[in-house]
C-alpha cells in the first residue's frame, strides 16, 4: 500500500535535511501512528505521501505508483485515493456542512444522485446529519473536525492521512474523533496519523513509528508513544471498544 525506500528530503531554500534515507512499509488496512518531536520530520513524511513535497532521492510508492515521478496531470488521480485531514480543519467558511463535504465529490464530477447519497451516508457516520445546513462558524471545534473527516472519506479513499487531527481538541472530543477513525479503519481503510497526543497513542496500542532527526528510530507493532511502556489506564476508548 505505502512503501518508502531510502527516502531523503532536503529543503533547498535553507539546506535542512528533513528525512534521511527513510525506508518503511505500511500494508493495506493498517492503523499507524507517526510520532516525534516538532522538527523531527514527521510532517515532511506526510507531505511526501500526498505529493505536497517531492523527495530529493529515493522512492515513495503509494498504491503501486511512485509519487516522486508523477506528472502534474497525474497528481489529482493520486489524491482521489487519499483522504487528507488537517489539524486546522480547512473548511470553506462560506459553505454549509453539506456543501463542504459535497465539494470533494464535485471535484471529481460525481453524479448528483451518488453525491447526495454519499454525503448523507458520511454525515451519518460522523454524527452530523442534523447539522447539514450549518456553516463552520456555527460549529464547535470537534464538529468542524467531524466535517473534515466526512469530507476526507466521502470518496471512499483507500488511505486516510491525518496530520494532528486532535491537536486543537479537548480530551473528550479527541476520543470521539478517534472513535470515528477506529470505525473507518475497521471498514478496511488504511490510516496514517501524525500526532503528539501521548494518551491516545498509549491507549490504542497500534503500530507506532517514531521519527527523530529525520530517521526512523523505532517501529513497534503495538507500541506506545515513548519507548518505555506506560502504565495503562482506562480511557474512553476502552469503554467504547473493549467492553
Amino acid at each position: 500500500m505505502i512503501h518508502l525506500k531510502e527516502v531523503t528530503k532536503i529543503y533547498k531554500e535553507n539546506n535542512v535535511l528533513a528525512l534521511d534515507k527513510v525506508s518503511l512499509d505500511i500494508e493495506r488496512g493498517e492503523f499507524v501512528f507517526i510520532v516525534g518531536t516538532s522538527g523531527s520530520g514527521k510532517s515532511t513524511l506526510m507531505k511526501l505521501l500526498m505529493h505536497e513535497e517531492i523527495a530529493t532521492s529515493g522512492s515513495v510508492i503509494v498504491n503501486g505508483k511512485d509519487v516522486t515521478k508523477l506528472k502534474p496531470k497525474e497528481v489529482p488521480y493520486l489524491r482521489r485515493i487519499l483522504g487528507v485531514i488537517f489539524q486546522d480543519y480547512r473548511l470553506l467558511e462560506d459553505k454549509t456542512v453539506y456543501e463542504n463535504v459535497a465539494f470533494a465529490m464535485q471535484v471529481i464530477e460525481a453524479p448528483r444522485k451518488i453525491m447526495q447519497r454519499s454525503v448523507n451516508t458520511v454525515l451519518d457516520i460522523v454524527g452530523l446529519r442534523d447539522k447539514f445546513k450549518s456553516f463552520p462558524a456555527q460549529l464547535s471545534g470537534g464538529e468542524q473536525q467531524r466535517v473534515a473527516i466526512a469530507r476526507a472519506i466521502v470518496n471512499d479513499p483507500r488511505i486516510v492521512i491525518a496530520d494532528e487531527p486532535t491537536g486543537n481538541l479537548d480530551p473528550e472530543t479527541s476520543w470521539d474523533i478517534m472513535d470515528i477513525f477506529q470505525r473507518i479503519n475497521a471498514a478496511g481503510t488504511t490510516i496514517v496519523m501524525a500526532t503528539h497526543d501521548k494518551t491516545i497513542v498509549d491507549q490504542m496500542q497500534r503500530r507506532v513509528i517514531e521519527i527523530a532527526g529525520g530517521k526512523i528510530i523505532r517501529d513497534a507493532a503495538r507500541g506506545a508513544y515513548s519507548k518505555d511502556e506506560p502504565k495503562k489506564e482506562e480511557s474512553p476508548f476502552d469503554r467504547f471498544f473493549f467492553r
